[in-house]
């Protein structure tokens, strides 16, 4: 009986995963014509508005960045929409944006949908309803629906 014969190939490691790259929390991040910076980020409120006026999370209340800024880098106006916008947490899971609620969190204000001349910017705060204790990872920001928009990492 002849031994086996080693082929000299070793098993395969699986790679670790990279760190995320790309802009985080207070960089500027361009898609199309528009350049974000988000500021911050906030999870675990139930309600948002005022005591006349307000809206209740079905989970928790996620506000990605107290302060979004969002700046028109185009050569003409161009309408920005809260609900082309997307969140992640760290399984992929995608969460659309809660207009709504929206509402509540910028005072009324139609901030987010709203057309921005070249040159100007609003702030606001984007608001995102996902079950409690979900650790929001990443925003996926878009100059529109059709834009292939870019993700911003929410932590550093």
């Amino acid at each position: 009986m002849r031994p086996l014969k080693a082929t000299g190939a070793a098993p395969k490691k699986e790679a670790a995963p990279k760190p995320p790259t790309g802009p985080g929390l207070g960089d500027p991040a361009r898609d199309g014509k528009f350049e974000f910076v988000v500021h911050s980020v906030s999870c675990g409120k139930t309600r948002v508005g005022n005591e006349y006026l307000d809206e209740k999370a079905q989970g928790m209340f996620c506000q990605v960045a107290v302060t979004v800024t969002v700046r028109n880098i185009g050569a003409e106006a161009q309408t920005f929409s809260g609900s082309a916008q997307k969140a992640f947490d760290s399984q992929g899971t995608e969460f659309s944006n809660d207009t709504g609620a929206e509402m509540y969190a910028n005072e009324g204000a139609p901030t987010f949908l709203k057309e921005i001349n070249p040159g100007n910017s609003v702030k606001g705060t984007l608001i995102y309803d996902v079950p409690k204790g979900t650790r929001l990872t990443a925003v996926e920001l878009h100059d529109s629906m059709f834009s292939g928009g870019v993700r911003v990492r929410l932590a550093r």
